[in-house]
């Protein structure tokens, strides 16, 4: 069964999709809002999203089935080890997935990413500290880090 439903989040209004009893989509709306089919999945989904919005969440428990090339899956579930509140530079993530040569693959990689906030790519940074792309917008990555304390000490790379 497919569904859909919108949140209203603090970085925005988000789109959020699933199939059978897994979320493949979490994205920053960027066009209109067509009918609603709420899946007891996108409700978890929702009530996860509120709690770290407004609960301290600090991990998702919602399943997941992103759509992407085994590339993109490699970088993705990469983001998913990136604890809350800590960033990783592009190059170290290219690191981890075992290709140094693959920083712009990873950059292009967690760009496309279809489920954000819950796949952390807002966690990623450059390798000198500066903010750079997320789809989202920056503004939204500097709130998602700032909500997650990630600046408390300035960024850090872990």
């Amino acid at each position: 069964m497919l569904g859909r439903a919108y949140y209203a989040s603090p970085v925005g209004d988000l789109l959020i999709e699933s199939k059978d009893d897994k979320i493949t989509l979490v994205s920053f709306l960027k066009t209109g809002k067509s009918e609603e089919t709420i899946t007891p999945v996108i409700e978890q989904c929702i009530q996860e999203l509120e709690e770290y919005f407004f609960k301290g969440r600090k991990f998702f428990n919602v399943e997941l089935a992103p759509v992407g090339t085994d590339f993109q899956l490699k970088a993705w579930n990469e983001l998913l080890n990136i604890p809350y509140g800590k960033t990783l530079s592009y190059e170290a993530q290219a690191i981890r997935i075992g290709d140094i040569k693959a920083i712009r693959a990873v950059g292009l990689a967690n760009n496309q990413n279809p489920i954000a906030i819950i796949i952390p790519c807002h966690r990623v940074i450059g390798k000198n500290g500066d903010l750079v792309g997320y789809g989202g917008g920056l503004d939204n990555k500097t709130w998602l880090l700032q909500h997650e304390g990630a600046f408390s000490e300035q960024l850090r790379l872990f």
